[in-house]
């Protein structure tokens, strides 16, 4: 008899704390999924998981419904890192993470997905599977009702011929998309293409940005602010760092205007470092911008630039926190070469200034606007 979801993430060889957090919407996809798609459970390669935050549908599939050949796409490095940590911890494999949306839902017949709050990265997704998977899938999505919206269901609508909405259970409500209209999702890759890729006046460049990345095509007030002062930014730094590059407004438009320059982007989103990497093809500064996935520059190497750039967020999609932002702090201080400066955009009603100061180093303020701040850290 599989496991009881309650227990299977629970630490067995001590009193600690669970080690996994299974979540009412993580439990009532899981719960569901044998009702709508039961045959696909049972078949190897026949699930695809989207977005698991901590590996708990992932490895609920495999454990409790005895899927395998599990294929997960995550866009979040945190999450990729906590689903293999804890298959690791409880020993349980099955899964892998194929590198594209095309290879994620090909012959798919059951797509689980926790929602976002992002109806782009919705669109991106949905349109893949009803392009791509087999004619009977199923994409069951779920999220906390507080934060679902009628958008998603006509996001679905575009696609599958059949949406569906649960009941509410707990605090979480579930969308079944079936039906998948193939025909719409080719026209729609072929009318308005993922990734979207928008030429900015302002900027005289060309923005690309897929489903769900922080701005889209468009500009954030916080880095027009940023953006605007940037050029003062340590004008001899040779390698600089873009800390949650986004759509690679800033490190291509640092690139585009100091020839010279190396810089190495990151973000701890997959879409938005491929985003990052087709807007500086876009540019014709791919030579000269390397995109990379960290989780806040954690992997960069310690003093290896003069310069870090960072509009930081402070929500971690439906949540307000200001722990990323605190995180690309900790780690611009170990990037940055003595001398060197962390240029920071924030939303001034954050007082990010005595944190910067106790973290990167002495710290002043470049401008500041009825919203946004810009301040410069030196690393002593």
């Amino acid at each position: 008899m599989p496991p009881d979801l309650a227990d299977l993430f629970r630490r067995r060889d001590d009193d600690a704390p669970d080690l996994i957090t299974i979540d009412g919407t993580d439990r009532f996809i899981l719960d569901e999924a044998p009702h709508v798609h039961g045959d696909a459970l049972r078949q190897p390669g026949e699930v695809a998981v989207v977005d698991d935050r901590n590996g708990v549908l992932t490895l609920g599939v495999i454990t409790v419904h005895g899927a395998s050949d599990v294929r997960v796409v995550q866009d979040s490095l945190v999450g990729v890192r906590a689903l293999e940590a804890n298959a690791g911890a409880f020993g349980r494999r099955g899964f892998h993470h194929p590198d594209s949306l095309e290879r994620a839902f090909t012959d798919a017949r059951l797509v689980l997905l926790r929602l976002s709050k992002s109806n782009d990265r919705l669109d991106e997704v949905a349109r893949a599977v009803a392009r791509y998977a087999a004619p009977d899938v199923v994409l069951l999505c779920g999220g906390v009702s507080k934060h679902m919206n009628l958008g998603q269901n006509d996001v679905l609508r575009r696609y599958f011929g059949e949406v569906t909405a649960s009941r509410g259970r707990g605090k979480s409500r579930l969308l079944v998309a079936q039906d998948p209209l193939r025909a719409s999702a080719v026209r729609a890759d072929t009318s308005n293409p993922w990734p979207r890729s928008v030429h900015n006046d302002e900027l005289g460049m060309t923005l690309v940005a897929h489903g769900g990345v922080f701005a889209g095509t468009s500009l954030d007030l916080g880095t027009r602010v940023l953006l605007q002062v940037m050029d003062d930014a340590v004008p001899t730094a040779r390698t600089a760092v873009d800390l949650g590059c986004g759509n690679g407004v800033i490190a291509v438009s640092l690139a585009r205007r100091r020839p010279s320059i190396k810089v190495v982007a990151t973000d701890v989103s997959q879409i938005a470092v491929a985003s990052t990497r087709a807007t500086a093809e876009a540019n014709g500064v791919a030579d000269r911008v390397q995109a990379v996935r960290t989780d806040a520059g954690d992997e960069l190497q310690d003093r290896s630039a003069q310069l870090v750039l960072c509009n930081p967020p402070f929500h971690a999609d439906t949540t307000v926190t200001t722990d990323a932002a605190e995180a690309m702090f900790r780690n611009a201080a170990t990037i940055l070469q003595g001398g060197g400066e962390l240029w920071c955009v924030w939303n001034s009603h954050l007082r990010y200034r005595p944190v910067l100061e106790r973290v990167v180093g002495t710290t002043r303020q470049v401008v500041r606007t009825d919203k946004f701040t810009v301040t410069a850290s030196r690393v002593s």
